[in-house]
């Protein structure tokens, strides 16, 4: 008998480096850049402490994704359940012994970074629920045992992020969740009765947020009620967006970030900073780089062979949506402050480790685009 050889085996490493997916690659390095860039004019044009960490760190994470690009998708598979599991328990320990800051407990000191487990949680849902229903006969997925399974391993970080507490990155791994839920065929049903009972609950659900979470969102529908206050960063947010008009006013010539009347600009607004100074236009070319990412992303999962990785990149593809979106709303007072960073582009270690960990998985996805999963 002969020994059949595996597709993987075949590849030798020039094949599998010019299987990658460059146009992928150029748009990471380029809001790798762009990212640098904006958080260089965050402090006033100087190389300090935030601008050399984002460079450290991306110079890091980038040769870290390139180098798990390699790994056989057969070992993400694999690892689906431990990958969430692990994640739990540092979610669990950051609740109890966690570092504290702005009044949430959700950061664990590594000496060398702090990591937010939470950020991990958005890609290790996907890689989970993209393992749960890999195998699973299309016939199946709406039984009520392949329905409530899925709610609980969504409940129990949500849970855990909230209890930290962090409203906006729960909000963002419950819709990370329930987007790979749908892409598995669940009935649109279950979903619509779900967002009427959560409508109707509302008011119960609005009494166990925190008073600034409830202030926020007051202030959403009316940011002029305190505008030296809860309103501020909206309020100033605004004003910098449209004194950027078509083409801005110039690289580190924003007067709102230069003046420090924005906050958070090298976090959750820095956007509004690159929009101040690169106007429209360089907001549309942003824009289109997240574009041509999300569609490359989804391209690689249609032409995939395993269910694994069409699951997988589908559901990633549309969490970058969801993040990039929501950040951009909420930077323009279309959604309440959340606290959402922009992927690659906004300062934190942790939250670009964990879209440099998805985009990898997507890259292992196309090299082995031909290898069946058991």
């Amino acid at each position: 008998m002969f020994q059949q050889t595996s597709y993987s085996e075949q590849l030798t490493f020039f094949q599998k480096f010019r299987s990658l997916d460059f146009w992928l690659i150029l748009c990471t390095l380029a809001l790798g850049c762009i990212g640098t860039i904006a958080m260089y004019s965050s402090e006033s044009g100087e190389l300090l402490y935030y601008t050399n960490s984002h460079i450290i760190r991306f110079v890091v994470f980038f040769s870290m994704m390139m180098f798990l690009s390699f790994v056989r998708i057969k070992f993400w598979h694999s690892l689906g359940y431990f990958f969430y599991f692990i994640v739990i328990l540092l979610l669990i320990y950051a609740s109890l012994y966690g570092i504290t800051a702005s009044g949430s407990q959700r950061w664990i000191n590594l000496y060398f970074v702090n990591l937010q487990p939470s950020e991990l949680m958005k890609i290790a849902i996907i890689v989970c629920f993209a393992k749960y229903y890999h195998r699973m006969q299309i016939n199946n997925v709406n039984n009520f045992k392949n329905l409530i399974i899925p709610i609980v391993i969504l409940i129990i970080p949500v849970v855990l992020v909230l209890s930290q507490p962090d409203l906006g990155t729960s909000i963002l791994i419950a819709l990370s969740g329930l987007i790979v839920i749908w892409l598995s065929g669940v009935n649109i049903k279950y979903f619509t009765y779900s967002t009427l009972a959560l409508i109707i609950s509302m008011p119960f659900v609005i009494s166990f947020l925190k008073p600034y979470q409830k202030l926020r969102i007051l202030t959403f529908f009316n940011p002029d009620r305190d505008p030296l206050g809860a309103g501020y960063q909206i309020i100033q947010s605004k004003i910098a967006v449209g004194s950027g008009g078509l083409s801005g006013k110039g690289f580190l010539k924003g007067t709102q970030s230069y003046l420090e009347f924005l906050p958070e600009k090298h976090t959750d607004f820095i956007f509004t900073l690159f929009s101040e100074e690169f106007g429209f236009f360089g907001s549309l070319l942003l824009l289109l780089i997240y574009s041509i990412m999300i569609y490359r992303i989804i391209r690689i999962g249609f032409f995939s062979r395993s269910f694994f990785s069409k699951l997988y990149c589908y559901g990633f593809g549309s969490a970058i949506f969801v993040y990039v979106v929501v950040n951009m709303c909420m930077v323009l007072g279309l959604l309440p402050i959340v606290g959402s960073p922009l992927p690659i582009m906004s300062y934190g270690g942790s939250s670009m480790l964990a879209t440099m960990i998805g985009i990898s998985i997507v890259m292992s996805a196309k090299i082995y685009h031909r290898q069946l999963i058991p």
